[in-house]
């Protein structure tokens, strides 16, 4: 019996101490289907910097409310960018540092890359998107994709101003050299600016857009 209740005290206090450990109680996954519920919560240091860090760009952009949707997918610190100098499409929300990284590659890296390839500007980038709650796709794994917490965005096509189309699909695997070597340039600089790059030559799942997100293993494909 006195046993019993020394093994109770100190799993007590075990737990105890994690939760103090932690700085606040663990709170449980929200069920995968859930209502999406809204975080009353202050953006964390880093996202007001991440703000900052737009505005002093000249990015015009809105804060998006930190939201749960059940499942694993979460969005925290994510905005709608609104405007940044390229009309890009389909564009919901993304995580504030995605942001910063896709609006730096597309001004300092696609733009000048137009110009200087293909002697056109680039004037609107296509996508298929930002945010979406699903897992990772062409993939054994069941692992929650980056989009499911708007940290990825997949990159579909760009329009030149002098009227050309350049879409992944059509155009990755092209025989025209100056198409061939802006995407690879602009691939190059993507791997310089995003944790992960994947393209159609990753896997047959990526044969249609360029992958770019800013978590898990580094991977340039």
């Amino acid at each position: 019996m006195i046993v019993a209740v020394y093994r109770f005290l100190a799993l007590s206090l075990a737990l105890l101490l994690a939760a103090c450990g932690s700085g606040r109680p663990a709170q449980p996954q929200r069920p995968a289907g859930a209502p999406p519920v809204t975080l009353n919560q202050p953006p964390s240091r880093a996202t007001q910097q991440c703000f900052a860090d737009l505005s002093r760009e000249n990015v015009r952009f809105s804060p998006l409310p930190d939201r749960d949707f059940g499942g694993g997918c979460l969005l925290v610190g994510t905005v709608q960018l609104i405007d940044y100098g390229v009309p890009t499409t389909n564009l919901k929300a993304m995580a504030c540092p995605l942001a910063r990284s896709f609006t730096a590659w597309v001004r300092n890296g696609v733009v000048p890359a137009g110009r200087e390839i293909l002697g056109s500007e680039v004037r609107k980038v296509e996508t298929f998107g930002t945010y979406a709650c699903r897992n990772r796709v062409g993939t054994a794994t069941s692992r929650l994709s980056e989009h499911a917490t708007g940290n990825a965005v997949d990159i579909a096509a760009f329009v030149l101003a002098d009227g050309r189309r350049i879409t992944i699909e059509r155009d990755w695997r092209t025989t025209d050299p100056a198409v061939a070597e802006f995407l690879q340039v602009i691939r190059r600089s993507a791997c310089r600016r995003f944790r992960t790059v994947l393209s159609p030559d990753y896997n047959a799942a990526h044969y249609n857009h360029l992958h770019l997100d800013l978590g898990g293993a580094a991977l340039c494909r």
